[in-house]
C-alpha cells in the first residue's frame, strides 16, 4: 500500500505512475540536497526509506518509466560549497534497505541465486551495527595519512583531511599496512559527547545542534580545523577502497586487520551462519539500542567471502553482497494547530503540518510533511476514498514518526479526540505566494502554481539550480546569495547574474559597498560569473531547470545534439506528439514522451523561451563531445541464451553493462550480439535468421576479458 499516494502499487495505473512520478522524484532529490549538502534533513529517515522503495516499486512495475537520472540510481548529494574536492579512487557506494526479516530471507536467496549455490550450500555473513554518522574515506600511502575524503556524491568527495587529522580515533600513520590503503567508516558523536557540546554552545549564546548525527557532520565539515579539534568527534573503521594488496580472505578478517592498524571497530560485528543468525543478532543489538551510548539505525549485513563478494559486485549504486536491516521509525502523538503551503521550483504546492511541538526520540518536533491534498482529504479528486489517505483536519490530534530535527511524516489520526467544531481542510486553489491560479492535472497528485516566472518562490528556487553544483557552479553565488540578490531585485532571471556587473560594478549602488562585501569579494563574483560564460552545453540545458531534465539525461540531449545552435533549433521546430523532430528527440534512448514533452513545451512558452533568449546572449556553449570507450562491447547490444557454465546469467549481464553494453532479452533487428550457451534455441536460430553475430561462452570471456 502507498502510504504516500494512498494507491496501491498493484492497482496502479501507468497513467497514475507518470503522474506520481516527478513529486515523488523531487521530494527525494529535496530530501538528499539537504540531509547529504546542507546536513539539515527535512523528512524522517522513516519517510525517506518509504518514499525511495515506492519509487523502486513503481520502476520496478513500470521500467519503461525509469528516468537514468531516477534517485534510485544515485549516491549522496551535491557537495557543500568551500571545500575542494577529491575523486575516489573506488567508488563510495550506499547501501540498499531492508525493513523486515522476510527482506533478510529474500536477500540471501538473491545471493545464492546470482553465485548459483544451493539452498542448504555453506555462506556466511557479517553482521553489524548501522552507524548513524558521516561516511569518510582515508587514504594512507606507506603507512602516511594522505588525504580524507567524505562520501560527496559517491564519486567525489569533500576534502576535509586537516579536520580528520583532529579525530584522535585515526591514526597518523600505520604501521605494517598495504603500500596503498584506503579506509573507510562512520565518522560520529556519542550521546554523553553530544550533550556535553550542546550544554557549552547554550551557555556561550550559541546555537544547539538537534541531534548527534548533525552534529558529528557539521562538525567535521568545518572549513577551521580548529573547530572540528574542540568537538569530541569519534570514528569507526569497517571497510576499504583502493588497496595495493588484500587486507584478508574474508570480511571478518579485515575488520580485525583494521583493528589490528589501530582502528576502532564495532565489538558488536559478528559472523552468522545464515539469515536466522543474522536476525537473531539484529534482535540483540535492537535490545541494546538505548544503552551503546552513539546513534545506530540498523544491522548491517555482508556476505563474509571477499572473493564471492568480488563476484557478486555491485549495481548501479549498491553492492549486491550488502544490505542495510533498518530499524522501525519511533512514534509520538501531538496536535494540529495549522497547514502551511509551500512552494517549489515546479510550481508544486507542498503542505506542511504545523504541530504542537513534541519531543520525539528525544528530539523536539514541530512540523510535518502532508505530502498532497488527497493525503489530507482522504479522497481523491473524483471524492472517492482512497487507501492511505487521512481525513486530516486542524485541531485534530495526529501520529508522527521521529527522526532528529528533520521534518516527519504523520502518520496517523485519533478521530477519538477530534474536536467537535473541526472542519475538513480546503487546500488552495491559488498560489499563496504570487496569487496565481494552482491547478492540478488530470493524474496528477499535486497541484502546481501557474504563475512561471512571476511566482517568487518558482524564480527563487529556479535560480538556486542555475547556480547549483552541477549547473553553472558560480564561485561565491550560492543560495543564500541568490536569495539575497532576489529580494532586493538584483537578480530576478538568469540572464541578470551576467549584467550584474555592468549594472551593480559602477556608480552610486555598487555590490562592493553591501554589507558582507568589499572590493576584493565583489572583484571575485564578477570574476567567477565571467568565468561561466563559456559553459558546455549539457551543464546549460540542465541549469536551464526543465521538468523532469536531469544531469543524465542533459547529457543524453547534449551528445545527440552536439550543438546549442541544433538543440535549440530542434526544439523550436518540435511539434508535441508529431512530426521528424518530435520523433528524433523520441529516439534517442532513455528520452521518453514525458521527458520530451517537457523540453518541447518550455520553448514554445513565450515568457520561457524570451528568458532563455536573453541569457545565450551572454554565453559561448561548448559542443558537446561523443562519448568515447575502449570496451569492444560498449554501445553494443547483447543477448544471453542457452546455458552458461562458466558464469551465473546474472554474473555475465552484470559484466557486460559494466563494459557498456546493453543486455536485451530478446533478438530483434538492434540486436547486435548474441552469446548462445548449449542448448540455445530459438533467439539463436532467430540471430542466425537476422545474420546477427553468434559466439560461444569462451568467446565472450575472451572479448569481455580483453576490454
Amino acid at each position: 500500500m502507498s502510504e504516500l499516494s494512498g494507491t496501491d502499487i498493484d492497482a496502479l495505473s501507468e497513467a497514475a505512475a507518470r503522474a506520481e512520478l516527478p513529486d515523488l522524484v523531487a521530494k527525494i532529490e529535496a530530501a538528499n540536497t539537504a540531509y547529504h549538502t546542507h546536513d539539515a534533513p527535512e523528512i524522517s529517515d522513516a519517510e525517506y526509506d518509504l518514499l525511495k522503495r515506492r519509487l523502486a516499486a513503481i520502476e520496478a512495475k513500470f521500467p519503461s518509466l525509469k528516468s537514468e537520472t531516477s534517485p534510485t540510481e544515485q549516491v549522496g548529494g551535491q557537495l557543500a560549497e568551500g571545500f575542494g574536492k577529491i575523486t575516489h579512487a573506488v567508488r563510495m557506494m550506499s547501501l540498499a534497505n531492508a525493513f523486515s526479516d522476510e527482506d533478510i530471507t529474500e536477500f540471501d536467496e538473491s545471493v545464492r541465486s546470482f553465485l548459483g549455490l544451493a539452498a542448504d550450500a555453506p555462506l556466511a555473513y557479517t553482521a553489524e551495527p548501522k552507524i548513524d554518522g558521516l561516511s569518510l574515506s582515508i587514504r594512507y600511502e606507506n603507512g602516511i595519512l594522505i588525504h580524507a575524503a567524505t562520501r560527496g556524491d559517491g564519486a567525489v568527495g569533500e576534502n576535509v583531511t586537516e579536520n580528520a587529522r583532529t579525530i584522535s580515533d585515526i591514526p597518523e600513520t600505520l604501521v605494517g599496512a598495504p603500500a596503498i590503503l584506503e579506509v573507510r567508516g562512520e565518522v560520529y558523536m556519542s550521546h554523553a559527547d553530544f550533550e556535553a557540546l550542546n550544554a557549552r554552545n547554550e551557555a556561550a549564546g550559541e546555537k544547539r545542534f538537534a541531534n548527534p548525527r548533525n552534529a558529528a557532520a557539521g562538525s567535521l565539515r568545518q572549513l577551521d580545523p580548529k573547530v572540528t579539534a574542540a568537538r569530541p568527534l569519534k570514528f569507526f573503521a569497517y571497510a576499504w577502497g583502493e588497496h595495493s594488496e588484500p587486507l584478508a580472505e574474508t570480511q571478518i578478517e579485515a575488520i580485525a586487520r583494521l583493528e589490528a592498524l589501530d582502528f576502532k571497530t564495532n565489538p558488536l560485528t559478528r559472523l552468522c551462519d545464515g539469515p536466522a543468525e543474522m536476525l537473531a543478532h539484529y534482535r540483540e543489538i535492537e535490545a541494546q539500542r538505548a544503552a551503546l551510548g552513539y546513534d545506530i539505525d540498523g544491522v548491517v549485513y555482508k556476505v563474509n567471502d571477499l572473493a564471492l563478494q568480488r563476484r557478486l559486485g555491485f549495481r548501479s549504486t549498491t553492492p549486491r553482497w550488502a544490505i542495510a536491516h533498518k530499524f522501525p521509525a519511533e512514534l509520538a502523538w501531538t496536535q494540529l494547530e495549522g497547514i502551511d503551503i509551500q512552494v517549489g521550483r515546479t510550481g508544486a504546492l507542498s503542505p506542511v503540518a504545523r504541530l504542537t511541538p513534541v519531543t520525539v526520540g528525544g528530539v523536539v518536533v514541530s512540523n510535518a510533511t502532508l505530502h498532497n491534498e488527497d493525503y489530507i482529504a482522504g479522497r481523491d479528486s473524483k471524492g472517492e476514498e482512497i487507501r492511505g489517505g487521512k481525513d486530516i483536519r486542524v485541531g485534530d490530534w495526529v501520529q508522527v514518526y521521529r527522526a532528529g530535527d528533520v521534518i516527519p511524516k504523520v502518520a496517523d489520526v485519533d478521530l477519538a479526540r477530534r474536536p467537535a467544531d473541526a472542519t475538513p481542510y480546503e487546500f488552495p486553489t491559488h498560489c499563496p505566494r504570487c496569487g496565481s491560479e494552482a491547478i492540478r492535472e488530470e493524474g496528477d497528485a499535486v497541484r502546481r502554481c501557474t504563475g512561471g516566472l512571476i511566482c517568487p518562490a518558482q524564480a527563487v528556487e529556479k535560480l538556486k539550480h542555475f547556480v547549483s553544483r552541477a549547473a553553472f557552479d558560480i564561485e561565491g553565488l550560492g543560495a543564500k546569495q541568490v536569495e539575497q540578490f532576489y529580494e532586493d531585485g538584483w537578480i530576478k532571471e538568469p540572464a541578470d547574474i551576467f549584467s550584474l556587473e555592468d549594472r551593480y560594478g559602477q556608480g552610486l549602488q555598487q555590490l562592493k559597498n553591501r554589507e558582507g562585501w568589499g572590493e576584493k569579494s565583489a572583484r571575485n563574483l564578477f570574476d567567477a560569473i565571467a568565468e561561466k560564460r563559456k559553459i558546455p552545453l549539457q551543464r546549460l540545458i540542465f541549469a536551464l531547470g526543465i521538468r523532469h531534465v536531469g544531469e543524465t539525461s542533459a547529457g543524453l540531449l547534449a551528445t545527440h545534439y552536439g550543438t546549442w545552435e541544433n538543440f535549440e533549433t530542434a526544439m523550436t521546430r518540435a511539434e508535441i506528439g508529431q512530426g521528424p523532430d518530435w520523433e528524433e528527440l523520441l529516439s534517442i534512448d532513455g528520452v521518453g514522451a514525458t521527458l520530451a514533452t517537457s523540453v518541447v513545451t518550455t520553448f514554445h512558452q513565450e515568457a520561457e523561451r524570451a528568458s532563455i533568449d536573453r541569457l545565450t546572449v551572454y554565453l559561448t556553449v561548448e559542443a558537446a563531445e561523443k562519448p568515447k570507450s575502449d570496451s569492444p562491447v560498449s554501445g553494443l547490444t547483447v543477448v544471453f541464451t542457452g546455458t552458461l557454465e562458466k558464469m551465473t546469467r546474472a554474473e555475465a549481464k552484470a559484466r557486460a553493462e559494466a563494459l557498456g553494453a546493453k543486455v536485451s532479452g530478446s533478438v530483434s533487428a538492434k540486436t547486435d550480439l548474441v552469446v548462445a550457451g548449449p542448448g540455445a534455441g530459438s533467439k539463436a536460430k532467430k540471430a542466425a535468421e537476422l545474420n546477427i553475430r553468434v559466439i560461444d561462452e569462451d568467446e565472450w570471456l575472451d572479448l569481455a576479458g580483453g576490454a
